[in-house]
Order: structure tokens, then sequence, then C-alpha cells
């Protein structure tokens, strides 16, 4: 883990609208595992600083990071970032951070990722990072978010059909969704992956984080192949 380093914003992109993507360029960035997290730290004129932490998006790239932000309402420093941070303007990183909530590349163990919301930035990381290392290590992804405005990377997501994509809505549902709109139940995670070998990993806020773990347990999957990160 390395100190603070300053980090230059060079690219914003619009998932939801709420949902941004924003890309630093770090250039002594050390490298990291997919699903670590970075520490942002701002400083205002008078001095006062705030520091957040965010997961990362996908693996480092010439020079640059990604991260994930979802503009929460009277946010201190989410609205600003997603929102106000001009392109070309500095703030701090610290990371990488975190070493539970990781998979690596030579895993060959069957992996079952759930996300709820913004909880899908960490699982992109392990995505992207499963395509760039051109393994063949069976993937499949639960997806919960409100309604299908609410989907981060949807195009993305669609386009990699050697992962098995399942969205779940609790708010709205599309036409011709066969499934009702609600919170995500036992149903869904039927016939998923062998339980056995399986590693899971979920990430969201608190309240669904606990409900979707005590599901894969009531399930069958093993307590010490759980691995969970929550926010909120």
């Amino acid at each position: 883990m390395s100190g603070w380093q300053s980090a230059r914003l060079v690219r914003r992109t619009d998932l939801t609208a709420t949902g941004r993507s924003l890309t630093f360029a770090v250039p002594r960035w050390p490298g990291h595992l997919a699903g670590q997290h970075v520490d942002v730290r701002l400083t205002a004129d008078d001095g006062y600083q705030a520091v957040r932490s965010y997961s990362l998006a996908g693996p480092a790239r010439d020079g640059t990071i990604e991260l994930g932000v979802e503009a929460v309402p009277r946010g201190e420093v989410s609205p600003y970032l997603a929102d106000a941070l001009p392109l070309g303007a500095q703030v701090e990183v610290k990371g990488p951070l975190g070493g539970w909530f990781v998979w690596r590349p030579e895993s060959r163990e069957p992996v079952l990722l759930i996300a709820g919301g913004s909880g899908i930035v960490p699982l992109m990381a392990m995505l992207r990072q499963r395509q760039s290392a051109q393994t063949d290590t069976a993937f499949t992804l639960v997806y919960s978010v409100r309604d299908p405005e609410q989907v981060w990377y949807r195009a993305e997501l669609d386009r990699d059909k050697t992962v098995r994509t399942r969205y779940v809505y609790t708010r709205r549902a599309p036409k011709g969704e066969d499934r009702p709109a609600g919170r995500i139940t036992p149903q869904d995670l039927d016939g998923l992956l062998p339980t056995e070998q399986t590693r899971c990993y979920v990430c969201g806020p608190t309240g669904f984080v606990e409900h979707v773990a005590d599901l894969l347990i009531t399930a069958g999957y093993p307590a010490d192949h759980i691995r969970t990160e929550r926010f909120g």
C-alpha cells in the first residue's frame, strides 16, 4: 500500500442519472487486485479535508485508474466528485486498499457475483480482470437494481456472453419481464453454480448484503466461501 498520491481527473462517463465512472491519471500507481478500493481525499481552499472510500472498477491501464461514484443526495463528497470536479482537477488517492474482497485470475473455482445497485463496481473489476486474463473460469452475476434505468455498465454487461447475468428488479421491472418486481429471493439463486466449490462475492447496501448472505447460507453455500463488502 502506498501513501497519498496526486490523481488528475481525465474522464467522466455517465452510467445512470446519478452514477458516474471517473478515470484518474495516477502516474506512480503500483497496480491493484480486482475488488480493492482507494481512499480519495479532497482539500478545500480553507484547508478543510474530506476522505471517502471508492471501489476500483477495473484493472489499471496506462497509468490510470477508474472509480465508480454514486452521487448521494445531500452527500458532502460524492455529488462534487460525480458532477462538479472539473476535468483536469487534482485530488489525492491512497491505495490500493483491502485484501479480503479480491479475486485473482489464477483462481479456478466458479464465481458467483451478487450486486446491489452501485455495489456492482468492485464486481465489475472482477469481470473485467477475468476478460483481460482470458480465463474460462465460470462466472455468474446476479444484479439487483430498483428499475432498468439503474443498471450500471449495462451495455458492457450485455456484450459479455461468457458470463451468465441475471437482473433482479426490486421496484419496477421492464415490460416482458417474467419475474415481478421485488426483493431478491431464494428462487433468484436457484440453479446458478455448484455450491461446494463456488466462491461468492456480495456487494451493496448493508441490508441487502446481510439478506443475500443469509440466502446463500440457507442455499448451502459454505460460509467461508462468502465474501461481503457493504456500504451505507
